[in-house]
């Protein structure tokens, strides 16, 4: 979703506790789960520099053909950026960045919001509309095949975000949650995921925790390449989207 409700939240606090630390395995087991985790770490960001930079290349001049088509639709920047919630940092704060999308709503549609807010029809923290009028007619296009995420793949070349995680949130989405979704941040946030693959918008706010969590379990080389070719799958059908 783009433009939404933000709520006063302090990114230097939690809004509640992460999740316990797991109980050790001992000895060698500790030590093997450790070196495969940060083996797989290192893998992972390996991956996500060269996939997102090769897809930067690759679509370049598409992008710009859809920048020209946003911007003669309706007045305003065809990039927009929002802050985003990525994960909780090292000193235990609260990490945000900037996280880009192909703009698919009017330039106003912040300011349209509040009247809205009754037409909500997600449930938790999230908020999310069927049709939603502020969505232009491109942008219900890309929003539909999820086209409107390319430009994250700078985030992802950054290392804001990796190929594949839950999706990050907003703060004021952040400042909702409850220590069993907090568990979401413990991870980097991802372009795309379980929840992504799994029906998006047509599921609720706490099947969407319980597939980040199933994630962050289940996470692995094998995992994230299965999920990727997934998510190919969804963006040409188009399935779930709002």
């Amino acid at each position: 979703m783009e433009p939404t409700d933000e709520l006063a939240f302090d990114e230097g606090a939690l809004p509640c506790e992460v999740a316990a630390e797991p109980v050790g395995l001992g000895g060698e087991a500790d030590g093997a789960h450790a070196k495969g985790r940060i083996g797989y770490r290192v893998a992972k960001r390996v991956f996500d520099i060269v996939f997102s930079a090769t897809a930067i290349v690759l679509l370049l001049v598409p992008s710009i053909i859809l920048c020209i088509a946003i911007r003669l639709e309706s007045p305003g920047s065809p990039i927009y950026s929002q802050k985003r919630v990525g994960r909780i940092g090292t000193d235990g704060k609260i990490v945000t960045f900037d996280m880009y999308k192909f703009r698919s709503m009017y330039a106003d549609a912040d300011e349209r919001l509040p009247e809205l807010q009754e037409m909500n029809e997600a449930d938790g923290p999230l908020f999310k509309i069927k049709d939603d009028p502020r969505v232009t007619c491109i942008g219900r296009f890309i929003r539909k095949h999820s086209i409107d995420e390319l430009p994250q793949f700078v985030n992802c070349f950054l290392g804001q975000l990796s190929c594949v995680g839950p999706r990050p949130p907003l703060p004021g989405e952040v400042a909702q949650y409850d220590a069993r979704a907090m568990r979401r941040l413990s991870v980097k946030p991802g372009l795309t995921g379980y929840w992504q693959v799994s029906g998006r918008s047509d599921t609720s706010f706490d099947d969407m925790v319980e597939l980040d969590l199933a994630y962050i379990e289940e996470r692995g080389v094998l995992t994230d390449l299965k999920v990727i070719a997934r998510t190919v799958a969804v963006m040409l059908t188009g399935k779930g989207a709002c």
